[in-house]
C-alpha cells in the first residue's frame, strides 16, 4: 500500500501538459485580470475584477486551442470605493449598461507544448478589437489541494481606452492601460 501512495503522490507531482483537446473550466478564486494606468503622471493606478467565468480549450500537439473569457465588470475592485462607483460609471465602464468584459479568441500561439500567445476579440464599453495577449508563463500540473489536473497562465497587454470609447479625461488620465491577467482553469 505505501508503494502504491508513493507512486501516486510522485506522479501527481510531475508536470504534465495538455493532451489533445483538453476542456478548463476558469477558477474564479484564481483569475483576477488586473489593469495599472498612469493618474495624472503622478502615479500609477492599480486595480483588479474580482469576478471571471470562462471555458479554455487547448490541443498543444496540433498548437490549436480557444479561450473564451468573461468579467463582472461591476466587480472592479481599487481599494477604494468611492472610485470603483465612479469606475463602474456611465463615464467610464458604465456597468449597467455593458455587465461583461469579453475575451473570445480562436487563434493561439504555442513553443512546443507552452502556449506563448493568444490573438482575439476583446469587447469592452461595447465596442469589439483585436487584442494580442502574450504569455509569460505557462504551466499544467496537478493541483495538489483539489487533485485536479490545473493549468495557468499569467498574460500581459497594453490597450488604449479610447478605443473602446472610454476616454473621459484623456489624456490627463492616461489612454494606455496596462493588462495583466493571472488565471488558473481546471480539467472537465
Amino acid at each position: 500500500m505505501k508503494k502504491i501512495m508513493l507512486a501516486l503522490l510522485m506522479g501527481s507531482t510531475l508536470s504534465f501538459s495538455a493532451t489533445a483537446a483538453d476542456s478548463y473550466t476558469v477558477d474564479p478564486r484564481h483569475t483576477f485580470p488586473s489593469f495599472e494606468i498612469s493618474h495624472l503622471g503622478f502615479s500609477i493606478q492599480r486595480g483588479r475584477f474580482n469576478r471571471t467565468s470562462g471555458k479554455v480549450l487547448l490541443d498543444p500537439k496540433s498548437a490549436t486551442g480557444t479561450i473564451n473569457i468573461a468579467i463582472e465588470t461591476a466587480s472592479i475592485s481599487t481599494g477604494l470605493a468611492e472610485l470603483e462607483e465612479h469606475l463602474r460609471g456611465k463615464g467610464f465602464l458604465d456597468a449597467a449598461r455593458f455587465p461583461e468584459i469579453t475575451f473570445v479568441s480562436n487563434k493561439l500561439s504555442f513553443n512546443k507544448d507552452k502556449l506563448t500567445a493568444a490573438d482575439g476579440i476583446l469587447t469592452l464599453h461595447g465596442v469589439s478589437k483585436p487584442v494580442h495577449l502574450t504569455i509569460n508563463h505557462f504551466y499544467c500540473g496537478m493541483n495538489m489541494i483539489t487533485m485536479k489536473n490545473t493549468c495557468g497562465a499569467n498574460a500581459t497587454t497594453t490597450i488604449k481606452r479610447s478605443d473602446f470609447g472610454v476616454d473621459k479625461y484623456v489624456p490627463a488620465v492616461a489612454d494606455d492601460v496596462a493588462i495583466a491577467i493571472q488565471i488558473e482553469a481546471t480539467k472537465d
